[in-house]
């Protein structure tokens, strides 16, 4: 199903542009996509955005020039820039760490979204570790405000969660199992589940492991951060060989979001805690050396490390999620490792004469 809407356009001819006004479609459905700038939620967007769904996105550290600013707690600004664009605008920059009630209220209420994936948080242990108030305000306090607004108009909420909700030490892991975090991340990650359940019992919670993908810059993923170290082998590398990871393509999880919420839409059964991941065992050792191996590129220089760290925050040894509940209700979708890093990577790659080998 689709609306019709006049859009603003620049049409360019030999000399001269001009400003034209012509029709387009809008999707019927609608989706609200928190932390829309960030390397899931720009997966997410996608993936809604070329399925027939009218997205509009959030973002807040990474807004690009074409995107907009709305302070949340402006009430009217956010009133303006989600109900007259509705359907054209594509992503929004706002502040969600300014999330308040009356805030969250003007935005959901104005673009009445029939899903919100809340993919915003503050992800990384080691932040959250030095920074624990505004971990918990993102990642607690702004999902349950998220949650009530959604309820209130009756949104299918998405809350995207963590394997670190777990203490790896009895993988793999069903939805039942009891979490037990070991470090503030995978804490404030599991309140902010409770809160949105608690908040919304028609709400889904989405586990997912650590993810890769199409990154603007190589520090944006724990996995493409290696890349640098493989590429430069003439300086030896020291790779944690203890932690069992599942590395997980964000175009995955954002596909399981999409076919998730269309099953949501046909079946309000359909909720509760979930888990999705890939489904190749690695340490980040093994990651790296499966990097090199997918550019053509040395691993000599790579150095396993079995002993478990000892600075950071704690991680778990193996927090394996099983994913079979979703796998039942046939959702899913895994792209091999060595394939989704190099399509992910090589835009990265220094050495231009390895591309010859690597796609030739």
């Amino acid at each position: 199903m689709v609306g019709r809407e006049k859009e603003l356009r620049i049409r360019f001819a030999p000399g001269r542009c001009e400003l034209v006004e012509e029709d387009v479609d809008i999707p019927s459905r609608r989706v609200l996509i928190t932390g829309a700038t960030g390397l899931l939620g720009r997966a997410v967007f996608k993936e809604f955005r070329e399925n027939n769904w009218n997205a509009v996105g959030c973002g807040y550290r990474r807004a690009q020039p074409r995107f907009e600013q709305v302070n949340l707690l402006d009430s009217i600004a956010v009133h303006d820039i989600i109900h007259d664009f509705q359907g054209i605008i594509t992503t929004v920059r706002v502040q969600l760490q300014s999330l308040d009630h009356v805030g969250c209220l003007k935005l959901v209420f104005n673009f009445q979204p029939h899903v919100i994936v809340h993919c915003a948080a503050e992800r990384r242990p080691d932040v959250v570790e030095s920074q624990p108030d505004a971990a918990s305000q993102l990642n607690v306090a702004a999902s349950a405000n998220l949650a009530k607004e959604a309820a209130g108009v009756g949104a299918f909420l998405i809350y995207i969660s963590t394997d670190y909700v777990f203490d790896g030490t009895n993988p793999p892991y069903k939805e039942t199992d009891a979490p037990n975090p070991l470090n503030l991340y995978g804490k404030t990650k599991l309140e902010g589940e409770k809160a949105v359940l608690e908040n919304n019992e028609g709400a889904a919670v989405l586990r997912i492991p650590v993810l890769y993908g199409e990154v603007e810059r190589l520090e944006e993923s724990a996995v493409t951060v290696m890349f640098d170290k493989v590429q430069f082998s003439n300086k030896s590398a020291n790779m944690d060989h203890w932690q069992q990871r599942f590395p997980t393509n964000v175009k995955d999880v954002a596909a399981v979001c999409r076919q998730l919420a269309e099953k949501r839409m046909m079946d309000p059964s359909v909720k509760g805690t979930f888990h999705w991941s890939g489904n190749e065992q690695m340490t980040k050792y093994e990651m790296a050396c499966a990097i090199a191996d997918a550019f053509n590129l040395p691993s000599s220089h790579l150095r396993p490390i079995t002993d478990s760290p000892v600075v950071g925050a704690l991680r778990p040894r193996n927090a394996q999620l099983d994913c079979s509940k979703l796998e039942m209700l046939g959702i899913g979708q895994r792209t091999p490792f060595r394939a989704g890093i190099k399509e992910s990577l090589w835009p990265f790659l220094v050495d231009k004469r390895w591309r010859q080998t690597v796609f030739h």
